[in-house]
């Protein structure tokens, strides 16, 4: 068996890493994507690599004789590779096709050895490697029977996005048999390159060939080998923190990323905090039935959207202001806050690396749960300077609940010490503990000057991509200030329809939410179960553990992420910790499952 590998194009959307070197020269976590397929392919013990050049050819030749590959290379020219297409170079290498048993790789991949013992070890002669078509995919798909016979190429004019779950992508790695190439793919190639020119892919030939009633040609498909094809910077990124060999390096571009982690199909992120029963399927639809509208109009701007929201939570227009997700409104508040800010640690950091050291006045737990309640901050901070109180309800990372009668106490308290009392209650909804918890009432807005309400509806349903918050008060002064801050145009057409269609759902999420309880007792009880994990008791949509008898949390979150594409939260840098700890999202069970199990594996 031989290997043919097209390495002619010019890769344009590579931009500058590709002005003095041609593509597959570009390196991925330090080497060159064509040393380390050469690599690969050298350990094949082949008869011969056929590479196709072009673009920066005689670099490329040059640069390869510095590899010391052991399999004797054999190289083609393409010099018209400025106006072909792969088509051509492969058609110029079609004798070799006609000699041997082939390999056919494009240069441009990425992969792990799997990869290629997959489609090697496949008995059947001819075939195309495919995988799941996943949404960061880009060109040839296919569609396969339950005998993984090929039963048509779709290029783009045939591609349905409502039939993507029936379509696989070409990985542009294939075997040849001799027999095929000389019955099938040559001839076909010729006569195809005579008719419609040079400036075609070579996938169009196959496209023909599945045509046929015999085209002698099936698909191996992947299931959790790793690949990658780069075509521009954004995959060059991706592909780095796949296949980078160092788990530390892996876990920090992972951590850097702060979400768009459905770009890594493979991975279940329990990092990030989202509610894992809603949207309900039929809001989705909804949505979806309006889309090419949403996306071609402006969405209104903060005087709709206020008075929008305001009707969301039955709050007066200028007491509420809507956000790009909470955090927009976070921001704009921490900066301008005048005074000292009393601060719960550990929690979310958001709130105190707004503020220097001199600014904080903390307060930390003194018990192993990290619990702690309303009369526990007026204690402590009666005896404190003052003039801003921060409180997570329930408390992140924690779970820590104060009741709605102790917040009420607390908010009163502030009142009267002329304190500012700010509530961040983004993962109220998740609380089982008692039915009435939220502070976003007109009502209670109107009976406290000093109160300001934070809510990331983002978190609590399910919606993070539309990136959704609110910030309340009686402060109209505040509230315009912040509406003046953030842009005009600070949320999207997408986030305004959901505001403006949500009542309809509400029985829905309630019922949600009823699912969302139960999971989390039998997440938590199967959790509590493992050896070496203490579970904290939680009120919100995630768990707090800690790691016990040695082991760490780094160590643990970097064997997940590598062995088993889960991603948890690390706590070991999080300030108000003794010991190692980590959070948990809670998901839907199938997911806590592999969780669970995977952890067991670790803390034996």
């Amino acid at each position: 068996m031989q290997a043919i590998i097209l390495a002619a194009g010019m890769g344009k959307r590579l931009k500058d890493l590709t002005d003095d070197n041609t593509k597959c020269m570009v390196k991925v976590n330090g080497v060159t994507m064509i040393e380390r397929m050469l690599r690969q392919l050298d350990e094949l013990k082949l008869s011969s690599i056929v590479i196709v050049v072009g673009y920066k050819g005689k670099e490329l030749i040059d640069y390869i004789t510095t590899l010391n590959v052991k399999t004797p290379i054999v190289y083609v020219s393409n010099e018209i590779y400025y106006k072909t297409n792969n088509i051509y170079s492969l058609y110029l290498a079609r004798n070799y096709l006609l000699k041997e048993d082939t390999l056919l790789l494009e240069s441009d991949l990425i992969f792990e050895d799997a990869v290629l013992e997959r489609i090697v070890k496949d008995p059947y002669p001819s075939l195309a490697l495919v995988a799941k078509y996943e949404s960061w995919m880009d060109g040839t798909v296919v569609t396969i029977d339950e005998e993984n016979n090929i039963r048509s190429f779709l290029g783009k004019k045939q591609f349905r996005f409502e039939d993507i779950n029936n379509y696989y992508k070409t990985v542009n790695i294939y075997k040849f048999s001799r027999e095929f190439s000389n019955s099938h793919y040559v001839p076909f190639l010729e006569a195809y390159s005579k008719a419609l020119g040079d400036n075609e892919y070579y996938e169009q030939v196959l496209k023909v060939i599945t045509l046929l009633e015999k085209p002698e040609i099936k698909a191996s498909v992947l299931e959790n080998e790793q690949w990658y094809e780069i075509d521009d910077i954004q995959d060059l990124d991706i592909a780095e923190s796949i296949f980078t060999t160092s788990v530390d390096d892996k876990l920090k571009r992972f951590q850097n990323r702060y979400g768009g982690y459905w770009r890594y199909p493979s991975l279940i992120d329990f990092c990030y905090l989202v509610n894992p029963f809603y949207p309900s399927q039929k809001l989705l639809d909804e949505i979806k039935a309006n889309f090419e509208r949403l996306i071609t109009e402006y969405p209104s701007g903060m005087g709709v959207n206020s008075l929008l929201v305001a009707k969301y939570f039955g709050l007066k227009q200028e007491h509420i202001v809507v956000g790009n997700g909470a955090a927009e409104l976070i921001k704009s508040l921490m900066e301008n806050l005048k005074g000292k800010v009393g601060l719960v640690l550990p929690t979310f950091e958001e709130y105190p690396n707004r503020f220097t050291d001199e600014k904080k006045v903390i307060f930390t737990p003194q018990n192993s749960n990290f619990e702690y309640s309303a009369d526990d901050l007026i204690e402590y901070f009666s005896e404190k300077e003052i003039t801003t109180l921060l409180v997570i309800n329930p408390d992140n990372p924690s779970g820590n609940y104060i009741k709605k009668s102790g917040v009420l106490r607390l908010a009163k308290w502030a009142q009267e010490k002329s304190i500012k009392l700010v509530i961040d209650e983004s993962f109220v909804d998740f609380v089982d503990a008692e039915e009435d918890t939220s502070l976003l009432t007109e009502d209670i807005i109107n009976d406290f000057d000093n109160l300001i309400v934070i809510k990331s509806i983002s978190k609590s349903y399910g919606v993070p991509g539309l990136r959704l918050g609110v910030l309340a008060s009686k402060d109209v002064d505040l509230i315009k200030f912040i509406k003046k801050d953030v842009a005009i145009w600070n949320i999207n057409s997408f986030a305004e329809f959901y505001l403006q269609i949500f009542e309809k759902y509400k029985s829905d999420y309630k019922l949600a939410m009823e699912d969302f309880y139960l999971v989390r007792k039998e997440y938590s009880d199967k959790l509590s179960s493992i050896n070496n994990l203490r579970v904290v008791p939680s009120q919100a949509n995630y768990i707090l553990c800690e790691l016990l008898n040695g082991y760490k949390a780094t160590d643990l979150t970097k064997i997940l992420l590598d062995n088993n594409n889960l991603f948890i939260k690390d706590l070991s840098s999080k300030k108000g910790f003794n010991g190692e700890y980590i959070r948990v999202a809670v998901k839907r069970p199938e997911e806590n499952d592999k969780l669970v199990e995977a952890i067991e594996e670790v803390l034996v």
